[in-house]
């Protein structure tokens, strides 16, 4: 994936994306090019058209806190109506044995 991540950075900078380039994007991470993976990736991306494939990519939806903060408090409620009944057979018990 990080070869991937170096086109893309490399695109965004409007550089040729080309063996050179991966390979110095992945060494200045600190990690060691596989020099089989950039070519492989060079070969594959010499024919897409980076911008028309990132306008036709599908974004997952992400879920907003907003959206999940009813049903965290209708979770509490239920939690809350199951200690109750939990609490008032306990009491029962107790009064049983005095």
């Amino acid at each position: 994936m990080e070869y991937v991540y170096a086109a893309l950075l490399l695109h965004k900078l409007a550089k040729p994306i080309n063996e050179d380039g991966i390979k110095k994007v992945i060494s200045a991470t600190g990690a060691t090019p596989d020099d089989v993976k950039v070519k492989a990736l060079v070969s594959a991306l010499g024919e897409v058209n980076i911008d028309e494939a990132l306008k036709s990519a599908t974004v997952a939806p992400v879920a907003t806190p907003a959206a999940a903060a009813p049903a965290a408090a209708e979770a509490k409620k239920e939690e809350a109506k199951e200690e109750k009944p939990a609490e008032e057979a306990l009491e029962g018990l107790s009064s049983l044995f005095g």
